[in-house]
């Protein structure tokens, strides 16, 4: 077991800024909730080798869009939901995992294990950001007979779009339901699903994506005070990547539709293709890098990671990218079923690259 405190939750920003791929929450929104739970108590990070096999473990995240600007989660909304769906459960929940990582989302179930009591299980449903809940479900979309059951909570309160839900259904369906919840709660809400048994996620979860995530932010933060060179060396170094180039951000498009952020960006000869985050880059006809390969935008002048959210026309910056294999996967990654949905938005193939 290892104590989560104030520098893990610096390391885990950091580092899931990174797996964040350009989307995967905000950084304040992780150091909020990463500090408020460290505050409150002493969120416990547990390995699968710590856990009984029988355990059950929960997936803890947050849906939307994260370029929508109408969106209110406060930390208790994260407890919230995971408390509405113990309430569906008739016994308790041991652990929880991430969705995925990301700035905010390698966060995700420390601040339940600080009021809860339950463990973060080092584990996740891809090592790195991914824009639908289907492709961050271990595999549970093509469990023929697998009922999930899915919570969430969260909204705009100004605005009178607080909602909580509860959905019980097939992966699919109710990940849609919590989608369509997002936009009406104003863009994002906190959400907790699919209870599984902790030897499940063992074969099917990207273990040891937590600490993966941990080792990137210390790299980085060991390297910060020698420039932004030497942060994005840090990165490379640590995931076996490289950058594909470095330029000015150009030709930016995005449009927020259906609770996703969609679009393309240029830096240089590369293409670069984004739904929630970054999935596909093109240069000169060729392919290059796809999804679930890590892809990053870099600052030139600090090294840290530029969200799609943030990055603006003329922001100079490297793009960064590490093969699939240098990073723990979910099984939902590898499922084909899950690619056709995102293709239509970004208008350009995936799976024939991803699974070949």
């Amino acid at each position: 077991m290892r104590d989560l405190d104030e520098q893990a939750v610096e390391a885990a920003v950091a580092g899931g800024s990174v797996l964040a791929c350009g989307g995967g929450g905000w950084v304040p929104h992780g150091y909020l909730v990463g500090r408020t739970a460290v505050a409150y108590g002493t969120p416990r990070l547990a390995s699968l080798d710590e856990v009984d096999p029988e355990a059950l473990v929960v997936t803890v995240t947050a849906i939307g869009a994260p370029a929508a600007e109408a969106w209110e989660m406060r930390p208790r909304d994260y407890v919230r939901a995971l408390q509405l769906l113990i309430d569906q459960l008739d016994e308790p929940v041991v652990a929880t995992m991430t969705a995925q990582n990301g700035s905010s989302t390698t966060c995700n179930g420390w601040l339940q294990s600080a009021v809860l009591g339950t463990l973060v299980l080092d584990a996740a449903g891809d090592g790195r950001a991914h824009p639908t809940g289907k492709m961050g479900s271990i595999g549970l979309t093509a469990l023929e007979g697998y009922t999930t059951v899915q919570s969430a909570a969260g909204g705009n309160r100004a605005q009178g779009r607080y909602l909580e839900c509860v959905a019980r259904g097939t992966v699919a369906a109710c990940a849609n339901t919590l989608r369509a919840a997002a936009v009406e709660s104003g863009g994002f809400i906190a959400a907790a699903r699919n209870p599984v048994r902790a030897d499940y996620v063992r074969e099917h979860g990207a273990v040891g994506a937590i600490s993966l995530a941990l080792g990137v932010g210390e790299a980085m933060l060991g390297a910060q005070q020698r420039g932004a060179d030497a942060v994005i060396d840090a990165i490379c170094e640590r995931l076996d990547g490289r950058v594909l180039a470095r330029g000015l951000v150009a030709d930016l498009a995005l449009r927020t539709e259906g609770g996703f952020d969609i679009g393309a960006l240029r830096v240089g000869e590369l293409d670069v293709g984004f739904v929630n985050e970054y999935l596909s880059v093109d240069a000169g006809g060729e392919r290059l890098a796809t999804f679930p390969d890590v892809l990053t935008t870099l600052s030139l002048e600090t090294g840290l990671p530029v969200s799609i959210a943030d990055i603006r026309e003329g922001d100079r910056v490297a793009v960064l990218h590490a093969d699939k294999a240098n990073i723990p996967l979910g099984a939902s990654v590898l499922d084909p079923s899950v690619y056709p949905e995102v293709e239509r938005m970004l208008e350009r193939p995936l799976a024939a690259y991803a699974l070949a």
